[in-house]
């Protein structure tokens, strides 16, 4: 289900929602100030406090900062008062610091919650590959043309209207020339990766298909949204350095395999968002600064 955060009928829920509003709007009178930390900051500085409060025994296992040196919730970091159920989060008090710093549109805060163990252990990892889309069924290890035919096939319509997102990064661009050349739409974008995924995986989204490499925190909180939408989406784990390998094989992360949505998001789970510049995720949910939006459901807080 979709809804504004502000129609989940829990206490636990609407705190969270919140939390995660309180964030974005700290970091909204810094935005267009072309100073990253200052955003990553105040919203983290925010959120925290808004947390500390929460009836939750609650543990951050996704958290944001770690390759890029930001101010963050720290991986591990606990919040809440013990009290009430015990719930993991996977959080990003902005994404898009650099769209927010430079007062571009498509910068967020976001946070997903679910019961304990519920979210995929990424461990150190900082880079993902993802396929997101609402046809199911489709294989991140198999050719980009056979996603783009099989979307094409489902929608009934041509090739030529199929609407693929890469990010725009060197280790995309052999995806990215390979989508444009079965004559799909190709939108090559730097930053908004969670942007693009939620439109990909509406029933009614205005993309058809995300697939590349992007982030891998970024991955998870794609992951909890994707799944509370009914959409379609597989991952894999793609350090992009030795030293990242080499953390990933200490803390016991496995590599090489292909996850879904069963693995990297367990049954229920709930995703919360606040634009902190306007954000477009799709027809019927453009976000002006300050407005919310939730995915989910509020059995998370029963256990």
């Amino acid at each position: 289900m979709t809804q504004d955060p502000g129609d989940f009928h829990d206490a636990l829920a609407d705190g969270v929602a919140a939390a995660v509003r309180a964030a974005a709007l700290a970091a909204v009178p810094f935005v267009g100030s072309g100073d990253r930390d200052a955003v990553d900051g105040a919203a983290v500085a925010a959120m925290r406090s808004a947390l500390a409060g929460l009836a939750v025994d609650g543990r951050v296992v996704v958290g944001e900062g770690e390759k890029d040196e930001a101010p963050m919730l720290h991986l591990g970091e606990r919040f809440g008062t013990g009290d009430g159920p015990a719930v993991d989060v996977a959080v990003d008090p902005v994404d898009g610091t650099s769209l927010a710093a430079a007062g571009l549109p498509g910068s967020m805060a976001i946070l997903a919650v679910a019961p304990r163990g519920g979210f995929l252990d990424i461990g150190p990892a900082h880079y993902m590959a993802k396929l997101v889309s609402r046809v199911p069924g489709l294989e991140i290890d198999a050719p980009v043309r056979e996603a783009i035919a099989r979307i094409a096939e489902a929608r009934g319509a041509p090739v030529s209207e199929v609407r693929v997102a890469v990010q725009d990064r060197p280790r995309n661009e052999a995806i990215a020339e390979a989508a444009e050349a079965t004559g799909a739409q190709v939108e090559r974008f730097v930053h908004g990766d969670v942007e693009r995924c939620l439109r990909a995986a509406r029933a009614d989204g205005d993309l058809d298909l995300v697939i590349g490499i992007g982030g891998a925190p970024e991955g998870v909180l794609t992951a909890a949204a994707v799944r509370a939408l009914g959409g379609w989406m597989q991952a894999r784990l793609a350090p992009q350095s030795a030293g990242e390998s080499e953390r990933l094989a200490a803390a016991g992360v496995p590599l090489g395999h292909v996850v879904g949505l069963d693995e990297l998001c367990a049954e229920p789970v709930a995703v919360f968002l606040t634009a902190v510049t306007p954000c477009d995720l799709g027809p019927g949910a453009r976000l002006d600064a300050g407005r919310s939006w939730g995915i989910g459901s509020t059995e998370v807080f029963r256990g």
